[in-house]
């Protein structure tokens, strides 16, 4: 096998969130996330475009390959079961951001940053 032909070791760091999709896992502080196979692709995907806002629809083709059907609300429900492992992995951080009528975003925020954003006014 020639150099080339071996995988790309893509390492896709998000504040102190690392995401290895050639090796299948993430991890946070060095400890690896439990992390189902969709929950891992969703997370790759929002990693490999930090900070945009990516549709659903856009979320749902990459990580479940087909068209999403009306009414489906799978990245909905995925997106919640990661925010939840990456909260107790990291509570002082918020990953996963929600652009309602537009879609999910992927930025490393310190909790207390987002919890400001709604108490000072």
């Amino acid at each position: 096998m020639s150099a080339t032909a071996r995988p790309s070791n893509e390492v896709i760091e998000v504040g102190p969130l690392q995401i290895l999709p050639d090796e299948h896992l993430a991890r946070v502080h060095g400890r690896v996330l439990v992390l189902s196979i969709r929950e891992l692709r969703l997370l790759t995907e929002l990693g490999r475009r930090v900070d945009r806002i990516m549709p659903r629809e856009e979320l749902f083709r990459l990580v479940w390959g087909r068209e999403m059907r009306i009414g489906d609300r799978s990245v909905d429900v995925y997106v919640r079961k990661l925010r939840v492992k990456l909260e107790q992995a990291l509570p002082d951080w918020r990953f996963i951001h929600t652009h309602f009528g537009f879609g999910y975003r992927l930025a490393a925020e310190p909790a207390q940053n987002v919890n400001e954003q709604f108490t000072t006014g």
